[in-house]
């Protein structure tokens, strides 16, 4: 199998040339936005605070349980009659809402124990760029950090991250990814997305730093080109860096099987205590505490159209976010008790 090329974050293809999904219509869907997802004519009403009832199924709290089980038979419905809406990029919100996010959630609290910090830097509304430092093997950083905003944002905003060609490559998880909002790291995407309004989030290491050795944990790659500097200066969007601990250790990558991951076409192919020794056991992660901050938001608004092309501008931010993101984690670490608790 052909090694994977991966799209830099610069590349300035076609929408089309990318095959994007159609987007779904419906009486609903209204021009120039995503449209809202609607109940089905016909669909069972559910009743404001049920009154307790001795019949079977009722008393106390029954109620609630009608109302899920009543949500839970609509949603079924509009799936299996395609009532339901996606964007241009393929996202579905109500897919993301209540599957995806509903899985994702227990990893999230439960396993990892994620810590959250600085939540108010996020913009309460308009696009803006998240920029984060990626790191454990398996982008397991990625999806979190997009609970993290769904769940801690006050208004529950959706993070629209920038993904690698290869995750579109995959059976089952280009799918996946494209409903919960994934698109490919380019820079026609991103400024599509930034002038809706809408959180994107960039990982600028990529699999740098994703398959880096354990040996340099939390030490950042380098940030590309800066594409991401010049997107947000374009769209006129603030740039919100974003500090991941806790994910270097999920998986201690020890070696890298470099043959192994030219057969099957990947970056690298993991070697860690676990994997994969232990074979599908060996790649559950390992149980560590996590922490997101979100730093304060540095404003691009204030520098002309032209600045965007500017390479010292670029560069000086680009190190300007690399710095603060390193500076960040480093703090963090030292603060940190233990790696799982």
């Amino acid at each position: 199998m052909a090694d994977a090329k991966v799209i830099p974050f610069d590349d300035d293809r076609s929408r089309a040339a990318r095959r994007r999904p159609p987007a779904r219509t419906g009486p609903a869907a209204a021009p120039g936005r995503e449209a809202e997802v609607t109940a089905l004519p016909g669909a069972p009403a559910v009743p404001e605070d049920p009154e307790p009832s001795g019949a079977a199924g009722g008393g106390p709290g029954a109620g609630g349980w009608e109302e899920r089980v009543s949500s839970g038979l609509a949603f079924l419905r509009r799936r299996l009659t395609g009532e339901y809406e996606v964007d241009d990029f393929g996202f579905d919100r109500e897919l993301t809402d209540q599957v995806l996010m509903a899985l994702l959630r227990p990893v999230y609290e439960k396993y990892f124990r994620v810590e959250v910090r600085g939540i108010e830097n996020v913009p309460a509304e308009g696009g803006a760029l998240i920029v984060s430092n990626h790191s454990g093997t398996l982008p397991w950083d990625g999806l979190m950090l997009q609970v993290a905003v769904r769940d801690h944002h006050p208004g529950e905003r959706h993070l629209r991250l920038l993904a690698a060609d290869l995750v579109f490559a995959l059976p089952v998880v280009n799918e996946l990814a494209r409903k919960a909002g994934h698109t490919l790291a380019c820079a026609e995407d991103a400024e599509a997305l930034l002038g809706r309004g809408e959180l994107v989030g960039v990982m600028p290491e990529g699999f740098k730093g994703l398959g880096k050795p354990f040996g340099e944990r939390y030490k950042l790659q380098r940030f590309g080109r800066g594409g991401f500097v010049s997107t947000a200066l374009r769209a006129g969007t603030p740039i919100v860096p974003c500090s991941i601990v806790g994910a270097e250790e999920i998986y201690p990558m020890v070696g890298n099987a470099r043959t192994a991951a030219r057969l099957l076409g990947l970056p690298y192919f993991p070697l860690t205590p676990t994997f994969p020794w232990l074979g599908p056991l060996g790649a559950v992660p390992l149980p560590t505490k996590w922490t997101i901050q979100f730093g304060e938001p540095i404003a691009t608004d204030g520098h002309p159209p032209e600045a965007a092309e500017d390479p010292m501008l670029m560069f000086n931010l680009t190190d300007r976010v690399r710095e603060e993101i390193q500076h960040t984690l480093y703090k963090l670490l030292v603060g940190r008790r233990s790696v799982f608790f």
